[in-house]
């Protein structure tokens, strides 16, 4: 399913790298390159106390689909007081392009001074897949991961009732494919034996290793695996969760180095070279950061590179 060519995109003062410099995998039915884009970063972040400048963050996404991103990650529950990562999204990309794949996530919500809400009961999933549907001005989602636990952390729990409820919403035509977030490979499989999922969407990076079993899951079920986190853990002040792990940094930068390269791109080149079912939603408000982040698609690590990484 994976492509190796690289393809560049010229504009009148540069030539960059586009999305599929990675090669491309299946999203169900639909192909997407593997580089694709994680809309929350556009808001600064759901807690950010100060608003985002709008047409900036409507130009990161118009020049991310220009560059070939058609895997866009977003939430109903990306909001701060100032703006709404979905309605971004829809204000910026309708009418949306064919080939483009919008990923949600539903299970957590926010009420509207921005706290987390209880956990979602099955029965309520629907109210927050309408929700969706309305903030982006569709007809139907292309993919819903169930965004399981109230957390960072994984958390153990039986996930088949809230699968088998998007099942329900999918034979309704409200949405398409089934996917799920933040889950350990025993609650992957008890979400196959309710449906097919088409994608794992876990919290993974070169100093967070904990889903590999999940990752290796994936990668025998021909499952895409998409990780998140996947740079922020090594970038001062970018991890909501806690601070920068900074280990293996200096193999990271002398990599970098050799490839004329900064370490975020090394760092997202490292988790695309996972597995050929592993898709890179690395997300930011800022345009060069975004070139930036497609660029690391078509960094190739050599097998001693990669040795080096691994000792990380």
């Amino acid at each position: 399913m994976m492509t190796g060519t690289t393809t560049t995109t010229t504009t009148t003062t540069t030539t960059t790298t586009a999305a599929d410099a990675a090669g491309t995998w299946r999203l169900g039915d639909r192909t997407v390159n593997r580089v694709g884009f994680g809309a929350m970063r556009l808001i600064g972040s759901p807690f950010a106390t100060a608003p985002r400048d709008r047409e900036t963050a409507i130009a990161v996404l118009r020049r991310a689909v220009e560059l070939g991103v058609n895997h866009i990650d977003t939430a109903a529950f990306y909001f701060t007081p100032f703006q709404s990562t979905n309605e971004l999204i829809s204000t910026a990309l309708q009418p949306y392009a064919d080939d483009l794949v919008v990923v949600t996530k539903v299970g957590a919500s926010r009420d509207r001074s921005g706290e987390f809400e209880p956990y979602a009961h099955p029965d309520q999933l629907r109210a927050q897949v309408e929700e969706n549907l309305r903030q982006l001005g569709r007809d139907h989602l292309d993919v819903v991961n169930l965004r399981w636990g109230s957390g960072p952390e994984l958390e153990e729990g039986s996930v088949a009732e809230h699968v088998g409820a998007l099942v329900e919403l999918r034979d309704a035509g409200l949405l398409r494919h089934v996917g799920v977030s933040n889950v350990t490979a025993d609650q992957v499989a008890e979400a196959l034996e309710v449906a097919p999922v088409v994608c794992v969407q876990n919290r993974y990076g070169l100093t967070d290793r904990a889903s590999e079993p999940v990752l290796r899951m994936c990668a025998e079920r021909g499952i895409a695996f998409v990780p998140f986190f996947s740079v922020a853990a090594g970038i001062e002040g970018a991890n909501p969760f806690g601070p920068a792990d900074l280990r293996g940094q200096d193999v990271v930068e002398t990599v970098a180095e050799a490839h004329g390269a900064t370490a975020a791109q090394v760092r997202l080149a490292w988790t695309l070279h996972q597995g050929e079912h592993v898709l890179t939603i690395q997300g930011t408000g800022d345009p060069a950061h975004l070139v930036e982040n497609v660029a690391a698609g078509g960094l190739r690590l050599t097998d001693a590179e990669l040795a080096a990484l691994a000792t990380v």
